[in-house]
């Protein structure tokens, strides 16, 4: 245990307050001892215990954390789960770390400890090598693991179950054990049983590689992040993907550019997000089809066109109307705004001469009936037409964006077709709108 008394010594400042999460198993009770034998750092060791009420035995548990505490003059915190909503492990997780970071609140405490050990380290690394997962998922967990008012601690990833073993044996220390984890029921007990075992007889020591394994991985994925961080500044600006940009990062830098992206979408429902979301967006982004689209989770769409691409509601959207002057955020994301002189003569940018229509331009949604004489061909064509053969999505129509001027002549379909009043490039013209 010498490397965890000398890890705890380095990290944890004397006189601090920590938390430690204790279920009275061997592993919690260990640390816990291994915290009082810390005397001379004079921490304030805050026990606390969950009752799952999940087992006969959790009671009796409970009693024995508070016994083992109270005359050790440990403050000891206790709560008791009394029902579960949905998935019971999600359930019983979420309410232990709400119940954890109360007391790190009360107690004003820098530290939440638990007794996650080497062998809990290489069993939730086979487990994702199994399953299958990214490249942080394959650290399997820190060591020290950053949120935002404190450090979660796990100091006895150096040592094996084995040792904790013999150490709460040999010390007399009382703790408790959960037949279920031996049951094949659970994944984990069965690579507990069936898959470690061989690993350690090959090697002792195999979880201090596994250590060193996750430690590397965190410093690679760390400075990833980093990176991936400075490239999203320069190709997401307001919430709006640069395509061409983004095309020319490497593929591990794509995955995480899309993941940060979601990531500040969704926030604390990023779980929704899967790796075939990841997969299907990168995989637009490189398409060559200029208008392409996925559904997202939560009524989102994701949304290419040309060379940007954002996130927005598949809700309904009012219609509008607006007076357009300089530049217009439109409800689809996409921007209007007038610009300096340019030689492009696709459909996302139009060139009037304002002798020849009506001030002030306007920026609506579509009308019945609506009508536009496209430029180079006789006579009007239904607007609900140009959607149709456009192959624009019944949603997508109710907010397309036309230009019209004062006398509701369509001057525009922003990005798909241009009425008669467009000029060439040879023509006078005194307007240059673009569609971004």
């Amino acid at each position: 245990m010498n490397e965890v008394i000398n890890d705890i010594k380095r990290e944890i400042k004397d006189n601090e307050t920590v938390v430690l999460a204790t279920s009275g198993g061997p592993d919690s009770m260990c640390l816990l001892n291994i915290l009082l034998s810390l005397r001379d750092k004079n921490l304030k060791i805050i026990c606390a215990h969950v009752n799952h009420n999940l087992r006969e035995e959790s009671k009796a548990e409970a009693k024995m954390v508070k016994d083992f505490s109270l005359s050790n003059n440990i403050t000891y915190e206790y709560y008791e789960i009394k029902e579960y909503n949905g998935n019971t492990e999600s359930y019983a997780r979420e309410e232990r770390y709400r119940f954890f970071e109360k007391l790190i609140k009360k107690y004003n405490a820098k530290y939440l400890l638990t007794a996650h050990h080497g062998d809990d380290l290489m069993e939730t690394i086979l487990m994702r090598i199994a399953r299958g997962t990214k490249l942080n998922g394959f650290k399997g967990f820190s060591k020290i693991d950053e949120r935002k008012n404190y450090k979660l601690y796990r100091p006895l990833v150096y040592v094996t179950k084995e040792e904790i073993l013999n150490y709460v044996n040999k010390k007399n220390i009382p703790y408790a054990i959960d037949k279920t984890n031996m049951e094949d029921t659970y994944t984990r007990n069965r690579f507990r049983k069936y898959i470690l075992p061989p690993l350690k007889k090959e090697n002792k020591n195999i979880h201090k590689n596994f250590l060193k394994l996750s430690e590397t991985l965190d410093l690679y994925d760390k400075y990833i992040e980093k990176e991936v961080k400075k490239e999203t500044k320069k190709i997401y600006i307001s919430k709006k993907l640069d395509v061409k940009e983004f095309n020319k990062k490497e593929e591990i830098i794509k995955q995480k550019i899309i993941y940060n992206i979601l990531e500040e979408e969704y926030k604390e429902n990023i779980n929704l997000i899967k790796e075939k979301h990841i997969n299907s967006i990168i995989e637009i982004l490189e398409n060559k089809k200029p208008n392409l689209k996925i559904d997202l989770p939560q009524n989102k769409i994701f949304n290419k066109t040309y060379d940007k691409a954002y996130i927005y509601e598949n809700g309904k959207i009012e219609k509008y109307d607006y007076i357009f002057k300089d530049e217009l955020t439109l409800p689809n994301g996409h921007i209007i705004k007038k610009i300096e002189d340019t030689k492009e003569k696709s459909n996302y940018v139009i060139k009037l001469n304002s002798n020849e229509i009506m001030f002030p331009l306007h920026i609506r949604t579509r009308k019945s009936g609506d009508k536009i004489e496209i430029k180079g061909l006789n006579g009007h064509k239904k607007i609900k037409d140009i959607f149709i053969n456009e192959k624009i999505s019944n949603k997508e129509r109710e907010i397309f964006p036309l230009l019209t001027d004062n006398q509701n002549n369509i001057l525009w379909i922003p990005g798909l077709k241009k009425s008669k009043f467009d000029t060439s490039n040879s023509q006078n013209y005194d307007i240059i709108i673009k569609y971004f």
